[in-house]
């Protein structure tokens, strides 16, 4: 259980990195670091299959094409979304709201089979709800006109956001509970092959930053392109696999919170400062509405 919580943290923490990769490579583009993450995780699967291990076995064309069109989804889409909100509205309140992901997932399946009582929700989600509040009323009484169209554009994308992971782990649990289920390796390098193949469509997006920036420049926009795409996007959803695998479904389901929590401390550090009281105040709120809310919808009834 030991190696899963750790496992599970360290896919958070690497996890968050998308929160701050953006502002991180400056002056190059979003789509410009989205192309070199996503090719370099997906030059990284076909490296690794060079060993036998990591070849693909077993997986038929469709459930192949499923598998790539999820890394286009949950990664490339996501990624830009997630990036392009944090750039027009801050470091705090697109984690937040892209952080009820534990709760909105479980709350799509209780719409469609009653698991629980919305009774028992009605706590965790004012949580929630009163934390993102709290966070978004001091920020936007700070604002002028345009900042304020800023944030409302940047929770727009955060929200997008917040809808295609839901899509993608709606499909993604469908799949892998499926009768013959792909193994976790497999699936990590279908993703990476689809998320390669989405990065290419965005190749006329991006800028020509490389030809007039500085060689230390250029050199830092490469170091953290590979930390994104070998560390943040093929080693992460590996862990996520082993933190799947070793661990309750209760206790991952909270450990996903950790992506809210690191990509708060990143945007704030990148900042150089505290959160704010009312910041403060709301991230708790809200961290503590979402591990409230997965314990209702994971605890045992009585008999």
């Amino acid at each position: 259980m030991f190696i899963g919580i750790l496992a599970g943290l360290l896919t958070g923490a690497l996890w968050g990195l998308t929160f701050v990769a953006a502002r991180l490579v400056q002056p190059f583009s979003l789509f410009d670091i989205t192309i070199a993450r996503y090719a370099i995780f997906g030059l990284t699967c076909l490296i690794t299959m060079l060993h036998p291990r990591f070849r693909l076995r077993g997986i038929g064309i469709r459930r192949a094409f499923v598998g790539m069109a999820l890394g286009v989804i949950g990664y490339v889409g996501y990624f830009v979304l997630a990036s392009q909100a944090v750039l027009l509205a801050g470091p705090v309140v697109p984690p937040l709201i892209i952080g009820v992901t534990p709760v909105v997932l479980p709350a799509i399946a209780n719409l469609i089979e009653r698991t629980i009582g919305w009774k028992r929700l009605a706590a965790p989600l004012l949580m929630i709800g009163a934390g993102i509040l709290i966070v978004n009323v001091e920020l936007v009484a700070k604002l002028d006109v345009e900042g304020q169209r800023m944030m409302l554009a940047g929770a727009g994308c955060a929200v997008a956001a917040l809808l295609v992971w839901v899509i993608y782990g709606i499909v993604n649990s469908r799949l892998m509970r499926a009768e013959n289920p792909p193994s976790a390796l497999d699936w990590t390098t279908l993703h990476g092959f689809g998320a390669l193949a989405g990065s290419l469509l965005l190749i006329p997006f991006s800028s020509d930053a490389y030809r007039t920036v500085p060689t230390e420049v250029l050199t830092h926009f490469l170091l953290w392109a590979l930390v994104l795409g070998m560390a943040a996007s093929w080693l992460a959803t590996w862990c996520w696999s082993i933190a799947s695998h070793r661990l309750p479904l209760a206790l991952t389901a909270q450990l996903i919170v950790a992506e809210t929590v690191f990509g708060l401390i990143f945007g704030l550090s990148l900042d150089g400062r505290w959160p704010t009281v009312s910041e403060a105040a709301g991230c708790l709120l809200q961290i503590a509405g979402v591990s409230l809310a997965v314990r209702e919808f994971t605890r045992r009834q009585p008999a």
